[in-house]
């Protein structure tokens, strides 16, 4: 059963509704990151690449969270919170074992459908590899309906970087291309240092054929878009995953409004968007 809204959004009764979980393992990954394994007690999560859930913390609050699995991993899912305030600081107190309620999953995901049979660009920057890495274990999983896949991921430092396993795993993969920096090194560090702009230049693509998938911080956004129009890229074949501080999920308090011409809310018409559509948004 769905409800009309006064602003005609149609939303479905259950997106109100919390979904009990339990937390199956957690690992800290950095300092300020911690992975969480959760398993519905009602079934499956039933997200695409780029959705995202709201997790709540009764008397505490709800903060919303990209689902950082592919829907090919089934029975349970994964999510990467960063503990930037008080919600997401109680959520990292949780451990295995620890009761989670779930809202979702919600958004517009990644555009898969459109993307089969192409090339694919990912360009990661600091946490945007959470929700960018649904998308590639989905792509990794289902190999054979893509063309040729380039993987460039991007920190600050070595100490920053999330999810060393698969990027020992993508690293050693024959059928994609693979490519890693950070800003600054340290002396363990053996890898490319510079900004993941100097990756892109080294990257051959066919225009015709390739979709750039850009999830970072919002400073990146600007220079990485430059450098895939200097490659003659379609404004139309970049897809980004945009960051707004969204509350409710349905597009109904306003918070994530993006100041573009068609006034997007981005928990409902977003987190992705093609370029060309929010193009002209002055926080871009």
């Amino acid at each position: 059963m769905s409800i009309k809204t006064e602003n005609k959004l149609e939303v479905k009764e259950s997106n109100w509704v919390y979904r009990k979980g339990k937390i199956t393992a957690t690992r800290m990954m950095t300092n300020t990151e911690k992975w969480f394994e959760i398993e519905l007690s009602d079934g499956e999560l039933g997200h695409e690449p780029g959705q995202f859930v709201q997790v709540e913390i009764f008397g505490v609050g709800e903060a919303p969270i990209s689902i950082c699995s592919s829907p090919t991993k089934k029975g349970r899912f994964e999510l990467t919170v960063r503990n930037t305030g008080k919600v997401t600081e109680q959520i990292h107190r949780l451990s295995q074992g620890s009761d989670i309620y779930i809202r979702g999953p919600f958004g517009r995901p990644f555009p898969v459908k459109q993307m089969f049979g192409s090339d694919i660009l990912f360009v990661a920057g600091g946490l945007g590899i959470a929700p960018l890495r649904s998308l590639i274990n989905y792509v990794m999983d289902n190999r054979r309906d893509f063309g040729k896949v380039d993987i460039l991921l991007g920190c600050k430092n070595p100490k920053e970087m999330l999810f060393s396993e698969d990027i020992e795993k993508w690293s050693k993969r024959m059928d994609i291309n693979f490519a890693c920096t950070v800003d600054r090194g340290d002396p363990d560090w053996k890898g490319n240092v510079g900004l993941i702009t100097t990756l892109i230049p080294g990257v051959t693509l066919n225009t015709e054929q390739t979709y750039a998938v850009v999830v970072g911080p919002p400073v990146m956004y600007k220079f990485v878009i430059a450098e895939l129009l200097k490659k003659n890229l379609s404004e139309k074949r970049i897809v980004l995953s945009l960051e707004r501080h969204m509350k409710c999920g349905m597009g109904k308090c306003g918070h994530c409004q993006i100041d573009s011409p068609k006034n997007y809310y981005c928990c409902k018409d977003g987190p992705i968007f093609m370029y060309d559509e929010v193009k002209d948004s002055k926080k871009l």
